[in-house]
């Protein structure tokens, strides 16, 4: 905005609020004051308006540093929106912190008209720390529009080939099977494979349908034909998005954002710092334990009640440490990428999963085991579907917690609690392990344990998957869903995937239904954690 830093290569981007603080920057601007050539303004209705999935967004794009300057509190046009703001921001810098990039470098501040020159200092000091901090260094390589007609018509055909779309029987198995369709969304497998086949992809209702599969995999599994449908629709959303057409991402894209600033090499994570006493890790053991998104899931899903992701996996340390496995953590573990593949995000994704690869190649891991079944599924068996070859073991801790009891002299205190369990598709039907969870569920001691109606290969997805295409359809399923597991008189709902325990929990947050959807849900690693003993 000056020429008094024009050398700086840096950028900041400030969401300004149109009101009070606007009216400060107006004067600053009227009178020529030094305004930090770095800043770029967007001005904005209020800055309570600036979500995080916008603010994370900002870094994604390329922002070193982002200002949200609005109201003082008390005087905000819309009531909530300085608060708002604060709790945005607050949320946010803890996701930068673990990102590695930290948190300082997004700052709240607000300004009554009069005061204009404070707003300056604030503007010049903040310039001055981000000029001090090497470039947030993210380089997004978003994906190449393919804008050749004739391209796309070949692309559209390979896809039929590759998943033998043809040979779809119009049977409707996959309609009537399907949880959208059967819970009132009009939505059929089959419609979209025959718009598909006949070039169809481009009409509103076939686009729509697209980005609302929940890719759980049920037609898969029902379909006489074997047509691998979610994976039809995995390469029909990456289609879409080179045909420049926006995906549904949920949440603004909170989720994606984060995953696509973990493809530059020059972001590094700081993860797992805080550790409780008494979990054992060995920075030179070739097993690693990887944990997946849940740090980023409690600080996003803060608000609503027991989101407590984390949980999951330092109860998985525990039961590793029981073992008297002490496994590597990496400090610098990037996500899995299982989002941005299933989003239609191909390229982002070979970036990201490259960049694990090599890092646990260069470490020597040997084994790797999660928790998390989407994790499993990316690392285990996704990887190497794309061609990238990894060179260690991948074990889910349920068959690692299946083989050590199996040897014995492993008991389980008694679990007063009536239990039922939700199934994870990925782990499930798309890996064919719905056996694997239900081999541990028999070995405790739970007053009872009751299948829902729908269960193993029929189970009912929890609502969404990739952060796509959530809607009141989604949220029609969870309560289906939380019904289900109160008709089997239970108290406790047993997860296996923290997605689940997200979506469910979000659905009881219902104001209407509270008192009739809330159940107590615990992962199954922390189940175990709680009860296992030696004998």
């Amino acid at each position: 905005m000056n020429d008094q830093h024009s050398g700086s290569d840096r950028t900041i981007l400030l969401f300004l609020c149109n009101w009070g603080a606007h009216a400060a920057f107006l004067t600053l601007q009227d009178q020529r004051r030094p305004i930090p050539d770095e800043i770029r303004m967007v001005r904005t209705p209020c800055t309570g308006r600036i979500d995080r999935a916008m603010l994370l967004k900002a870094f994604a794009k390329g922002a070193d540093g982002v200002l949200l300057v609005g109201c003082e509190p008390g005087t905000c046009r819309y009531g909530s929106g300085t608060a708002t703001s604060q709790r945005n921001t607050q949320d946010v810098r803890k996701v930068l912190d673990i990102m590695g990039l930290g948190g300082r470098r997004l700052r709240f501040a607000a300004f009554l008209p009069e005061e204009s020159e404070q707003m300056l200092a604030f503007f010049q000091d903040f310039a001055g720390e981000i000029r001090t901090l090497p470039p947030a260094g993210i380089e997004p390589l978003p994906a190449e529009p393919v804008v050749d007609t004739d391209a796309r018509r070949q692309e559209l055909r390979r896809l039929v080939t590759a998943y033998d779309v043809h040979a779809c029987q119009d049977c409707g198995k996959c309609s009537s099977a399907c949880p959208l369709a059967l819970i009132g969304k009009p939505f059929s497998p089959r419609a979209i494979a025959s718009a598909v086949i006949t070039g169809g992809i481009h009409a509103p209702g076939v686009q729509e349908n697209a980005w609302s599969c929940l890719t759980c995999g049920i037609c898969f599994e029902r379909c006489p034909s074997a047509v691998n449908f979610p994976a039809f629709i995995k390469d029909l959303r990456h289609l879409y998005r080179q045909t420049e057409l926006p995906g549904q991402e949920v949440h603004g894209g909170f989720f994606h954002s984060l995953q696509r600033s973990m493809t530059s090499k020059s972001v590094t994570p700081r993860r797992w710092a805080g550790l409780p006493e008494g979990i054992r890790v060995d920075p030179e053991s070739t097993t690693l334990f990887f944990g997946g998104c849940a740090p980023y899931y409690d600080i996003f899903f803060g608000k609503h009640s027991d989101v407590e992701t984390n949980r999951i996996l330092l109860d998985s340390l525990r039961l590793l440490n029981f073992f008297d496995v002490a496994p590597r953590l990496l400090a610098d573990e990037r996500c899995c990428g299982h989002d941005l593949l299933w989003s239609g995000d191909r390229e982002n994704f070979l970036r990201l999963a490259r960049l694990n690869v090599e890092r646990l190649h260069d470490l020597g891991i040997e084994t790797v085991i999660t928790t998390c079944p989407e994790c499993y599924m990316t690392l285990h068996t996704t990887y190497a579907q794309m061609g990238l070859e990894p060179r260690f073991q991948v074990v889910h801790l349920y068959d690692f917690l299946e083989e050590q009891i199996d040897k014995g002299a492993v008991g389980f205190k008694p679990l007063e609690r009536a239990i039922t369990f939700q199934d994870s598709c990925r782990l499930g039907r798309l890996e064919g392990r719905t056996d694997l969870p239900r081999k541990l569920l028999k070995r405790l001691k739970p007053v009872r344990f009751t299948e829902m109606k729908e269960s193993g290969n029929s189970s009912i997805c929890c609502g969404n998957c990739a952060w796509t295409g959530c809607d009141s359809y989604s949220k029609a399923m969870q309560v289906k869903r939380l019904e289900q597991a109160h008709a089997t008189g239970s108290d406790l709902l047993v997860t296996a995937c923290p997605k689940c325990q997200i979506h469910l929990k979000c659905a009881m947050e219902d104001p209407f239904r509270r008192d009739q959807l809330e159940i107590e849900t615990m992962d199954l690693a922390s189940v175990i954690a709680q009860t296992i003993q030696w004998e």
